[in-house]
């Protein structure tokens, strides 16, 4: 039986998203192996058309070239959609923390006000729109107050250039930070079947304080998607090729839980993934899962995800043979 697009309110803000979103990382190629915009912007209406609202960017992915996809794909559909963006990894100034090099350039973790207030100009210009649904800290800067950034976000958010932000990659203090200094509206972090950290350190300051939560990776980049076999081979700077992750014995412990989650799917009419994603969902604290796609077809099928409602057995039994098979795996 097929229900409804599942959708939830995202923190405090009154805004309302499909529970599954779609997560346009490797839609920038980078880390990823390069990108195809035809297929990335079918992949982007593909979703849109099988009801998610939820799209998610950032100006890292791609160094603006994601944005700028997501931009060319929402044209004339933007009322449809929530838009989520980031800030906080720069490369037009060097203040801040040094995070990485991307193709030789550096790229600072930065927050300052002036930064942020750049930052937004910018991606507006990218996506082709005058105002963003949800804007992100993407990762944390140690080098600037949070108050401080709390302040620019808000002040965006009187300009209504903004209408709710969140903050990802956060440790508890920082999301305790957050909370003191403003009404924090969500928090982006990496939650699946094989990294459930955040149940005991975040989740449980999201609840206190009504922080809506993003899981990103719900699939562990490809890892439960049930199409990553032993076999595959990974090319190129695709960071999978060297993850211990995605190890062979990592791959094999997958492929039983697979095996085991099977009757679910079938009874649903539904593939692994989308059994996988259901899930996610319906763990306590995980209020959106952003499903990655580079294509319609994954784009299609991670939507259906949103129609599915698992039942009290299904996910007590999807949850023991995911710690039979996943409790020792390769970090």
């Amino acid at each position: 039986m097929s229900h409804e697009v599942l959708t939830r309110t995202l923190g405090s803000s009154g805004i309302e998203a499909s529970a599954v979103g779609l997560g346009t990382w490797a839609i920038g190629g980078w880390m990823w192996g390069g990108t195809d915009e035809a297929q990335s912007i079918a992949a982007i209406q593909a979703s849109l058309d099988e009801g998610i609202s939820l799209v998610d960017t950032a100006p890292a992915y791609g160094q603006g070239l994601s944005e700028e996809i997501v931009g060319k794909a929402i044209k004339g559909r933007r009322d449809s959609v929530v838009l989520a963006t980031k800030c906080g990894l720069v490369w037009h100034t060097q203040k801040g923390n040094h995070f990485f090099d991307y193709e030789g350039r550096p790229v600072h973790r930065y927050l300052g006000k002036e930064s942020i207030l750049f930052e937004v100009e910018q991606s507006l210009q990218r996506l082709g729109t005058d105002y963003i649904d949800h804007y992100i800290t993407h990762w944390q800067d140690p080098t600037t107050p949070i108050a401080e950034t709390v302040e620019a976000l808000e002040s965006l958010k009187q300009q209504g250039k903004i209408r709710s932000f969140g903050a990802s990659n956060v440790s508890p203090e920082d999301l305790k930070a957050y909370v003191a200094a403003g009404p924090l509206d969500a928090i982006q972090e990496e939650y699946s079947m094989v990294k459930r950290d955040i149940e005991s350190t975040l989740l449980p300051i999201c609840a206190k304080h009504g922080v809506s939560t993003l899981s990103y990776s719900s699939l562990a980049l490809g890892l439960l998607s049930g199409k990553i076999g032993p076999g595959r081979k990974f090319e190129g700077d695709d960071q999978r090729r060297d993850s211990p992750r995605f190890s062979l014995s990592n791959r094999q412990k997958v492929a039983r839980l697979m095996e085991s989650i099977a009757p679910v799917a079938e009874a649903h009419q539904a593939t692994s993934a989308q059994v996988v994603i259901a899930w996610t969902l319906q763990q306590p604290g995980i209020t959106f899962s952003l499903c990655g796609a580079r294509n319609p077809d994954q784009a299609k099928e991670n939507a259906k995800a949103a129609r599915i409602r698992l039942d009290a057995d299904e996910l007590q039994a999807i949850s023991e043979a995911a710690t039979t098979h996943l409790s020792d795996l390769d970090a």
